[in-house]
């Protein structure tokens, strides 16, 4: 599998795409690892080997043994799982649609939440409009 295919569409638990967050940021890590850069959100070791697991079953991870560890690395780009979790986001909180999500984001910027650089999306909404989408 090349690393920007996501390996299927099967959504990931919260717990599941904290975990892959980690080894996105550490670029791999042991069991223990990830419960360390974790502060205390994984509650057990066999909590973190489970989700583990779960993560190389779904071909979003892959591990190699090391001395008596397993070392886990993702498998999947942090672009695709980004898109794949702006898309369930989409679907779960804005009925699927792009413009609404857009205004949630707007008014976040407006609120002081997040600083939204607006002459940048009108330049992304320009090339998407010449691109024919």
């Amino acid at each position: 599998m090349r690393k920007n295919e996501h390996p299927d569409e099967k959504r990931l638990s919260g717990r599941a795409r904290q975990v892959l967050e980690l080894l996105y940021r550490l670029g791999e890590a042991t069991v223990q690892e990830v419960i360390d850069a974790s502060d205390g959100d994984i509650p057990s070791y066999s909590a973190a080997r489970s989700i583990l697991r779960g993560l190389v079953e779904q071909g979003r991870a892959e591990h190699e043994q090391r001395g008596a560890k397993y070392v886990y690395r993702p498998t999947v780009s942090r672009d695709a799982e980004s898109r794949s979790a702006l898309a369930q986001v989409l679907e779960t909180f804005f009925d699927g649609s792009p413009e609404r999500t857009m205004q949630a984001l707007l008014d976040l910027s407006r609120r002081g939440d997040y600083d939204v650089d607006l002459a940048a999306l009108e330049r992304l909404v320009r090339r998407a409009k010449k691109e024919g989408r």
